[in-house]
């Protein structure tokens, strides 16, 4: 029997704009000391770069697509974000979701985020080299798809600088590690800052 477990949310004050994060293991700091995953580390980038926004970490380890559409709506009654970054879909290709529920997925999530006007940040990812090329370039393409036809933000690849460096992931091969952490918000942050508007003088 599987047990849901309520995130703990982490916003500094719903009152100034906040930023959430919809994720699954890999931003929800799975096998690393606490604080120290990339989104955390966006707490901090914000702040050093005057950014005034507060950060929620909807993320659960092993989430799917399907898992975090159904949370979705509670997520936004409560924290009313401006911005949603959606790091989801690689745990539907470990299940063998088909490519077509990921993307039906995803791209409810991003418009229920739409139609209360938060921006959207979508997150893509590759799967694994052993599910062979051809699956891997028509996983990806569901991000870029998706993102042309929504108009939204991509990250191109939250792995991209690491994905070879086996020194760069916890023993699993799987989930990055401490070390990796700031390359992913190096990635992330690029994409994510033009979307913030003017920093607090």
């Amino acid at each position: 029997m599987s047990v849901f477990v309520v995130p703990a949310y982490s916003a500094d004050s719903i009152s100034t704009p906040s930023i959430v994060v919809l994720g699954d293991s890999i931003s929800a700091e799975y096998g690393l000391a606490r604080d120290t995953g990339w989104v955390a580390l966006l707490r901090q980038q914000l702040a050093q770069a005057h950014f005034n926004y507060s950060v929620a970490n909807a993320s659960i380890s092993g989430d799917t697509t399907s898992g975090g559409l159904a949370r979705l709506p509670a997520t936004l009654a409560r924290l009313k974000p401006n911005l949603v970054i959606v790091e989801l879909g690689a745990n539907d290709a470990l299940r063998g979701v088909p490519l077509a529920t990921t993307e039906a997925n995803l791209r409810t999530i991003i418009d229920k985020s739409q139609a209360i006007n938060a921006k959207v940040v979508l997150v893509g990812m590759y799967v694994p080299p052993n599910y062979g090329p051809d699956y891997s370039q028509k996983f990806h393409g569901v991000y870029e798809q998706l993102a042309k036809e929504k108009r939204v933000a991509l990250v191109p690849f939250l792995l991209a600088g690491i994905e070879n460096k086996p020194d760069m992931f916890q023993a699993d091969q799987i989930h990055p590690n401490a070390q990796a952490q700031p390359l992913l918000l190096n990635n992330v942050w690029p994409i994510l800052k033009p979307l913030l508007g003017a920093p607090a003088k």
